[in-house]
Order: structure tokens, then sequence, then C-alpha cells
């Protein structure tokens, strides 16, 4: 990487930072508090996918597990930090293994006996998801009147023209 790919980046990245930041001051604890899953999580699940892709083209398919689970375990934890979601996206945690052995799967010569814990974890995954955050999500619509408003009309209008 040369010397001007490098200084693009950094302005870019400080750029974007700089846009969010709204005047808050941060000190170095902040940054790490709030960005550790992008700063720590994410790469290393991202340099898995590398080795894959990368250096062993193609063989190896197993680095793709551990791959899969820290790349989604990231992202889960870094959007429940930004917008402070553990309590609605708890349940990517039990997705992350069904991502990792998807992968496996995908990319490693099409077990179909890896279908089977894909499919269970995928399963609860989704299900306490649903049931966790169709409560956040009542909250969330009961907290903004106007979308009350908004579902009644609508509901009203679907009623009246299934009439006719």
């Amino acid at each position: 990487m040369n010397s001007r790919t490098a200084l693009g980046a950094a302005l870019l990245l400080s750029g974007v930072f700089l846009f969010w930041n709204r005047g808050m001051t941060y000190d170095a604890g902040d940054i790490l508090s709030t960005y550790w899953a992008s700063l720590f999580i994410i790469p290393l699940g991202i340099f898995f996918h590398w080795l894959y892709f990368g250096p062993l083209r193609g063989r190896g398919a197993g680095v793709l597990v551990p791959g899969g689970i820290l790349l989604t375990v990231g992202i889960v934890c870094q959007i429940s930090q930004l917008y402070d979601l553990w309590h609605v996206l708890w349940p990517g945690f039990i997705l992350a293994p069904a991502a990792g052995l998807f992968e496996l799967y995908w990319f490693g010569g099409r077990n179909r006996w890896l279908l089977i814990p894909i499919y269970i974890l995928t399963a609860f995954s989704l299900i306490f998801f649903f049931v966790f955050s169709f409560g956040w999500l009542l909250s969330f619509l009961a907290a903004r009147p106007y979308i009350g408003i908004l579902m009644a009309v609508i509901g009203a209008l679907l009623l009246i023209k299934g009439r006719n």
C-alpha cells in the first residue's frame, strides 16, 4: 500500500468519524469502549476469511467456521453497542455458529448433514429474535402516536375498500 492510499483511507475514516461526532469529545477509553468489536473481533473474522480466499486458495474450508462466527458476533456486538440494542439483538449469538457452519457447507463440499445444526440454530435464533423484538417494537411504536394514527387510517381505508 502506498502512502497516498493510506493517507486517503485515514482522511476518509477521520471525516466519517468527525461527521458522526456531533461536537462530542472522545478519549481513547471512549473509542475503545464503543468500537471494541470493530477494532478486535471483526478484523479477526475477516482475517480467517482472508486465509481461506487468499493463501489457502480454497483449501481448508474449516477456517471459515471461526471466521463466520467471529464476523457475525462482531457485527452483532458493534450494532448493539452503537444503538444500545443488546436486549433485541442477543439472538445473533445463537445465529453466529450457524453462519460459520453455513460457510463450511457452502465452500467445503456441501455435506448435507451440516444443514441439520444450521437449520436448528437459525430457527432458534429467529424465534427468539421475533419474540423479544416484538415487545420492543410495540413499545417503540406506542411512543409515537402518529404511527398509531397512520395505522388506524390505513386499516379504515382497507376496510372501506374491502366492501366495494
